[in-house]
């Protein structure tokens, strides 16, 4: 008889529209419990249709409805994040950095001010690099442009392009492409445009450097001015 009485209090309560409280005196909800909340029997479904999850927020501790597709489309967003992705580009010209600590490349001068898309984290202004974030294989893109693309005589010295590694301190060519020339007799012309695009494997950690070899020959006004060049770097595989 006193269950039954107690039990009728308590809705007659809700239906008055108070706030009751477990273990608070301030309730702020038609029901605020201050505490855990058991529920031994619960029936199963097997399809999400029809349903709503109940949800606690973090904040306020207030359990909301959520529909299932919100929780599908935000892992979703999450599974298909590539947060290893970045991209930077100069146009206009080009100003060159000596990396003086492998043979005699010339580093170009990438800043966090030419990023295209990706997190800045992503580029370290310390030396000018990519940093991997994590182990894996990439896709690495890196283009450049000396002047229009077409010089009218044959560069002496084997100038070219070239992507630097830096792996935990030991220094080597990633890949490298030469200018190529062709000799017409009467005219001599080198093609200086050049492009790298290949699959790497790669560990975090590793620091990716974009610059030119041979740039004796190059002329520093014409890098200043009409040169460009950009880069790109993506993780597809682990």
């Amino acid at each position: 008889m006193k269950k039954l009485i107690i039990i009728f209090a308590f809705a007659s309560f809700l239906e008055l529209g108070s706030q009751v409280g477990i273990n608070t005196t301030t309730p702020t909800a038609t029901l605020d419990i201050n505490g855990n909340l058991k529920v031994r029997e619960t029936p199963q479904v097997l399809a999400l249709p029809g349903y709503q999850i109940m949800a606690v927020n973090q904040g306020n501790f207030e359990v909301a409805k959520v529909e299932p597709q919100m929780i599908v489309d935000a892992a979703a967003a999450v599974a298909n994040k590539n947060t290893s992705v970045y991209s930077a580009a100069k146009n206009g010209g080009i100003t060159l950095l000596g990396l003086s600590l492998f043979s005699n490349w010339k580093q170009i001068n990438f800043t966090l001010s030419d990023k295209g898309v990706g997190i800045s984290t992503l580029f370290s202004e310390t030396d000018y690099s990519y940093v991997v974030p994590s182990s894996g294989v990439y896709a690495v893109n890196f283009y450049f442009r000396y002047g229009s693309g077409l010089q009218a005589s044959l560069l002496t010295g084997n100038p070219g392009i070239g992507i630097i590694k830096n792996s935990g301190g030991i220094f080597s060519t990633l890949d490298i492409r030469q200018f190529s020339g062709i000799n017409l007799g009467l005219a001599a012309l080198t093609v200086s445009e050049s492009a790298i695009s290949a699959l790497y494997s790669l560990q975090a950690g590793d620091k990716l450097y974009f610059g030119l070899s041979g740039t004796s020959v190059l002329s520093a006004s014409i890098l200043g001015s009409t040169s460009n060049t950009s880069f790109h770097v993506y993780k597809i595989s682990n």
